[in-house]
């Protein structure tokens, strides 16, 4: 029973090595965007902190930046 639903009348190793790679594939890049998204967001605060006290007091207020703080889980 069980060995039928793996071997699947032949065409098991097809299928099973497409849904692996699939899943590698996915995961992979999944951790790739997710590492560059934590390294921009390190960019953005570092780049943002360094703005002069004026600038700092408009941008601070802006809806992006609120945005961008609401999803990398920052308080303002």
């Amino acid at each position: 029973m069980i060995s039928d639903l793996i071997l699947m009348n032949g065409y098991g190793i097809y299928v099973w090595s497409a849904f692996a790679f699939t899943l590698i594939g996915f995961s992979s890049l999944y951790f790739i965007i997710n590492l560059q998204l934590k390294k921009e967001l390190k960019r953005f605060k570092k780049n943002f902190s360094e703005l002069e006290k004026e600038k700092y007091k408009v941008a601070i207020n802006q809806e992006t930046y609120k945005e961008i703080l609401k999803h990398s889980g920052s308080k303002i």
